[in-house]
């Protein structure tokens, strides 16, 4: 006989003393019966929705939908809000917020009665800072994905939310839109409740989270208001309580064969470059060893099989129509592992087995790949000696192999007063260097990396240049974009010490990004380089700066990588 589960909640509620009446009493102002308090399972439902993060701006309803999941089951559901980070909104990035909204998540777990979490995620940060936070205390937890939202629709053709706004620049540059077609594009981009509705890096978010096994199977690619997403939410509430008397905690389904699988999904769907900072953090929390190289190595040489923008053609709602994430799974075999443990007790096998592909050409075939090696490339050199990333499926082909003068620019504001004017010595073969835009200096590693061209060279033809950052990009982009690079410009990394006109060498296939200057100038320039100053000093983004790791350790800052449990060994009163 299966020894019943110890519940936390009975710590706070099972004493019969002063402190379980503290404890009970007050909830009791809620109307809540006796049998709440006798040994239910307690379920919090960590919910980011917020009016001002518009991708989780359904997650209210959905929330109630989770409630009665967990009742049905025989458990007690209690919502709670943490701080949400809204993609679109959010200034100077919402990056910089991610591990702080992770930290709310933490302590709210830890401090709470609650035996298991249901996860309400969407926007971007909202899923790893939410699965960060859940690893550091590591109790039942399930995830439910916001989804994403319909196909944009703009003059009889469909346009993706995200990838559709790196054109818009270069449409008003030539001509090609009057301030008429751009409200007219931005009311049809967006047109339904949920997130981005490309590859980008939300969708590329709830992708990882099934691909973790953290999710009931198909939840992923759902559209936000396809009305099967309640009967997910439903199932999920019912499922958490399953999960408590099970027992399954977040570090039963996060081992390393989890975060591998995650990696060769990823480049199989063409996700984000930004999922490589999210997973790194999440192994970070949950003790799983994780290497800027494992991506490469893993993942570079995984057939694209999903034609979805920005790699390819389609959206997310054509994705799930035609058969979602499990078909991938389903059609990778034996590239990955399938005896894994999700959150539904089955293993990838159980799960995905009778996935049925429903139009062949969003989902292709290993044998007909959209692109037979497309996942991220992992990029080395003097230019970045932490590691470089690249996403191959994104970029142009024939600037995959290029070399070129610098044009440099310090920061954000010298690139936005100097990319149009008529004397900036720059033309197709020069290749871009932004700096100070790492996780310490501006701070908070933003979506910068693929600047828009300069407007004299999209007047010319121009659509893609290489240009190169240790910032990142929004996962619905596209170019010939190098990211992420470390060390960061702002702590004196070898970024920080590209003047204009210094010849710089991309090699994707070699994965080499060099930059051809002497080791003898290179030490006097360091020499010379002075630091910048900090551009905080109190509060949070002080100590994010203090504290942040670099990009290829995956930006968490030094003080929450790991776990402290769940155990609150000291009282309130």
């Amino acid at each position: 006989m299966k020894k019943p589960v110890k519940l936390r909640s009975q710590e706070w509620f099972g004493g019969k003393d002063k402190m379980g009446f503290v404890h009970r009493s007050w909830l009791r102002n809620q109307g809540y019966p006796n049998d709440y308090f006798e040994g239910k399972p307690i379920i919090g439902i960590c919910n980011t929705w917020s009016e001002l993060t518009p991708c989780n701006g359904h997650l209210r309803e959905i929330a109630e939908v989770v409630k009665r999941g967990v009742l049905e089951a025989g458990g007690v559901p209690f919502e709670f809000p943490v701080m949400s980070l809204g993609e679109t909104i959010m200034k100077p990035t919402s990056m910089l917020f991610r591990n702080l909204a992770s930290m709310d998540v933490e302590e709210s777990i830890r401090a709470n009665p609650l035996d298991g979490i249901v996860l309400l995620t969407g926007c971007d940060k909202t899923t790893p800072s939410l699965i960060m936070g859940a690893c550091s205390v590591d109790i039942p937890t399930l995830v439910v994905p916001g989804g994403p939202m319909l196909n944009g629709k703009f003059r009889g053709g469909e346009i993706g939310s995200g990838s559709f706004n790196w054109q818009i620049k270069a449409k008003q540059d030539t001509g090609e839109f009057s301030d008429e077609d751009l409200q007219e594009a931005e009311i049809g981009a967006a047109r339904s409740a949920g997130h981005c509705n490309t590859m980008g890096t939300a969708s590329t978010m709830g992708t990882m989270a099934e691909a973790l096994g953290l999710t009931l199977s198909g939840a992923s690619s759902i559209p936000a208001v396809d009305s099967r997403k309640k009967v997910m939410a439903q199932l999920s509430g019912r499922r958490i309580v399953e999960m408590v008397n099970e027992d399954i905690k977040l570090s039963d389904i996060l081992v390393r064969k989890a975060f591998e699988n995650a990696i060769i999904v990823n480049a199989a769907v063409g996700g984000s470059t930004n999922f490589i900072v999210h997973l790194q953090a999440i192994a970070g929390r949950i003790g799983v060893p994780l290497e800027l190289d494992d991506f490469d190595r893993l993942g570079s040489q995984i057939p694209l099989l999903l034609n979805l923008m920005p790699s390819g053609k389609y959206l997310m709602e054509d994705y799930y129509y035609a058969g979602g994430l499990g078909v991938v799974i389903k059609e990778l075999g034996d590239l990955l592992h399938q005896d894994i443990l999700t959150v539904n007790g089955k293993t990838f096998a159980e799960n995905y087995a009778k996935a049925i592909c429903y139009n062949p050409e969003v989902i292709r075939t290993r044998a007909n790949p959209l692109n037979p090696a497309a996942g991220i490339a992992v990029l080395k050199g003097n230019l970045c000696e932490n590691g470089a990333v690249i996403k191959p499926s994104a970029a142009t082909p024939a600037l995959m192999k290029h070399r070129g003068p610098a044009v440099v620019f310090s920061s954000m504001e010298d690139y936005h007063a100097r990319i149009d004017t008529p004397d900036l010595n720059i033309d197709q073969n020069s290749v871009i260097v932004l700096q100070g835009v790492g996780p310490k200096g501006y701070p908070g590693m933003p979506e910068v990396g693929n600047v828009d061209l300069p407007k004299k060279l999209v007047l010319q033809g121009v659509k893609d240049m290489v240009r190169i950052s240790d910032g990142r990009m929004s996962g619905t982009a596209y170019g010939t974009v190098v990211l992420h690079v470390s060390p960061e410009s702002s702590v004196g990394g070898t970024l920080a010490l590209v003047k204009d006109g210094d010849e710089i060498e991309l090699d994707v296939e070699r994965r080499l990004l060099h930059l051809h200057v002497s080791d003898e100038e290179l030490a006097q320039r360091r020499a010379a380089w002075v630091a910048p100053d900090p551009l905080a000093e109190r509060g949070y983004v002080k100590l994010y700066i203090d504290h942040v790791e670099q990009a290829h350790l995956g930006a968490d800052m030094d003080v929450l990588v790991g776990k402290s449990g769940s155990t609150v060994s000291r009282d309130s009163h």
